[in-house]
């Protein structure tokens, strides 16, 4: 596994299972952790640093060891996708489009990197260099875009939100969707999530509970994988969505084998989860609130922390 994928794997864990336990470890628990997914310490200890460069992560001694922890903007970025990955359905839409205009003259380089940037964060692009989602913070996108390196860019860019008129004749949503996104490539990913994922659940259904060392790496890389692929989905309306869209089964299986795995996972993270110092964090009571419905149904998922 190689050191992009490793850092990728550590952003799922951090947000996954040490985020509710006060979004802090110690970096040998980290390494005993992801040993057994194939990630040696070297690989570990190369991409926290490279976290801790851009501004993800942030370290502390204790001793002869050091606890790293999230960076406030880290924590905020991990808390806003947490709405969204763990949420029990896709959010209503309020019929209005928005919008990034890019009105400065990028680099080809800048230019690839917001496209970048703003793809995983669910957004489409439209000819004329203007970028659209149907749901999207537009405050989050842009403290997203600081996270990545480009809030030099903010000048660049227009947000605007747009509500379609009524006018007969005209342009149907769907065209607009047809051009933004790859939603043929979107689906077949999540076929095979799905495909993947689902004999899991079946099989755990079937049988008595795993035990906690095999439940916390089932959990971590189906929410690596689930993250991955909720991410860069504009979590489109069902109305503009193409029929039997694989989406919703996909959140479906992900919830039921999620919930599976979830009680032996912690009881893994009490014996391997620890401080520098050797004290074990109790995970937060809203952790077992993850993909359950929320009194806001326009919600993206678990509850701000305080």
């Amino acid at each position: 596994m190689d050191r992009v994928h490793a850092g990728s794997l550590i952003i799922s864990v951090f947000g996954d299972a040490v985020l509710p336990r006060g979004a802090r470890l110690w970096l040998g628990s980290l390494i005993q952790l992801l040993e057994p997914l194939g990630i040696n310490e070297r690989l570990v200890r190369t991409a926290v640093y490279r976290l801790v460069q851009d501004g993800w992560l942030v370290n502390q001694a204790c001793g002869r060891r050091t606890d790293y922890m999230l960076t406030a903007a880290g924590r905020a970025r991990f808390e806003e996708a947490s709405r969204q990955i763990y949420a029990a359905r896709a959010p209503r839409w309020d019929l209005h489009w928005r919008l990034l205009l890019v009105t400065g003259a990028l680099s080809p380089r800048d230019r690839e990197r917001l496209r970048r940037s703003l793809f995983w964060q669910g957004y489409g692009e439209l000819p004329g260099g203007i970028f659209v989602h149907p749901s999207a913070d537009v405050g989050a996108t842009f403290e997203a875009l600081q996270a990545d390196g480009l809030g030099e860019r903010r000048a660049d860019l227009l947000p605007l939100r747009a509500e379609r008129l009524p006018l007969r004749g005209t342009a149907p949503d769907r065209d607009l969707v047809r051009q933004a996104w790859n939603l043929e490539a979107l689906a077949g990913d999540y076929a095979a999530f799905v495909a993947r994922y689902a004999p899991l659940v079946a099989e755990l259904e079937a049988h008595a509970p795993p035990a906690p060392a095999p439940a916390f790496l089932g959990r971590t890389l189906l929410i690596h994988d689930w993250r991955r692929l909720l991410l860069r989905d504009p979590q489109l309306p069902e109305e503009l969505l193409p029929r039997d869209w694989p989406g919703e089964r996909a959140r479906h299986v992900c919830r039921r084998l999620y919930r599976l795995l979830l009680a032996p996972a912690e009881q893994h993270l009490d014996e391997r989860l620890h401080l520098a110092d050797g004290h074990v964090p109790v995970a937060a009571n809203w952790l077992w609130q993850r993909f359950e419905p929320q009194e806001d149904e326009c919600s993206l998922g678990a509850p701000r922390l305080a």
